[in-house]
């Protein structure tokens, strides 16, 4: 028998817990779905961030997503090797490159998003829409405008 006063709770009632392997499930769902068109979740947060601008610099691609500048050359290598990217110098300013999107690349979004919504409302389906729409909220909050409250 345990002589501790306050024992250590089971991991699965920790919050960061539950958000660590609710994302990690989501993800391998999505990419799952994803595979057919050649992309997965990280490379379709790329393309959302590429959709709504004529060209971006590759660094503010990486500082949209969070991710390293390392990381976001070797993921746009990756896209650009595969048509669905392209680089170019930015006139005004050579040492920039500037990304834009191909044409095979807004489709490859636009499928890519369609399946990422089919598979985010199957993963969100035990859940009744109150529910949804409330945890979807309460992340908003805490993740966009943690001083809403």
């Amino acid at each position: 028998m345990s002589t501790r006063k306050n024992p250590v709770p089971p991991s699965q009632d920790v919050l960061g817990y539950l958000l660590k392997h609710a994302t990690m499930r989501l993800n391998a769902l999505t990419d799952a779905a994803l595979q057919p068109h050649g992309v997965d979740s990280k490379d379709l947060g790329i393309l959302r961030v590429m959709v709504r601008e004529d060209a971006l610099s590759q660094l503010q691609v990486a500082q949209a997503l969070g991710i390293d500048r390392t990381t976001m050359v070797s993921l746009l290598d990756a896209l650009e090797s595969r048509g669905i990217v392209t680089r170019s110098p930015d006139p005004d300013d050579r040492r920039r490159n500037l990304v834009q999107l191909t044409s095979a690349g807004a489709e490859i979004y636009s499928a890519g998003e369609a399946v990422r919504k089919a598979v985010e409302g199957e993963f969100l389906a035990p859940l009744d829409k109150a529910s949804r729409e409330n945890l979807r909220q309460s992340l908003h909050i805490l993740v966009i405008d943690p001083q809403a409250n």
